[in-house]
């Protein structure tokens, strides 16, 4: 049986910086965050482990999110089916580590379509394998690290454009 005390401790951080990077809002983020946790308290007997904890948490945090769109008439975000390879460097996250730069890769990263935006952010902030991000969206986990890839890419090309203009 899970002790959920000791599962928002260990978790609270990565589930809210997921909504965090979906949403680009402290508030939302928080409350969406407390909402996760109290349907995962109403839910925790159907966990069976068949993926990790933070999958699951991750699941029900994306799907909160989702139902906060809807319920404000927002626009939600639908799946893409892309698996194209593309060769990309491993360094990009580290590319950021100042806030200036970081500010510019949120601001890109905001613009990016679905589901290079939540792949990223899975990956980045809330530090998945790219098996676990598989999980997430029920794909392989080569389509994930393809994804994942895809969007590092597209946010260099648009950092890069930035920069020379």
């Amino acid at each position: 049986m899970l002790n959920i005390q000791e599962v928002y401790e260990q978790y609270f951080t990565i589930v809210y910086r997921y909504l965090l990077s979906l949403s680009h809002n402290t508030h939302i983020a928080e409350e969406l965050t407390q909402e996760t946790f109290f349907k995962a308290l109403k839910k925790v007997d159907d966990f069976r482990g068949d993926c990790d904890l933070r999958v699951w948490l991750c699941q029900i945090s994306r799907n909160t999110y989702y139902d906060y769109l809807k319920k404000n008439k927002k626009y939600a975000p639908e799946a893409q089916n892309e698996l194209s390879e593309d060769v990309f460097s491993a360094d990009f996250v580290q590319d950021f580590a100042d806030k200036k730069t970081a500010f510019r890769v949120h601001k890109v990263l905001h613009k990016l379509s679905e589901p290079y935006k939540e792949v990223f952010s899975l990956r980045t902030f809330g530090e998945l394998t790219f098996r676990e991000i598989g999980m997430l969206f029920g794909k392989s986990e080569n389509w994930a690290r393809v994804t994942y890839h895809r969007a590092c890419k597209k946010i260099r090309e648009e950092l890069d454009d930035e920069d020379h203009l």
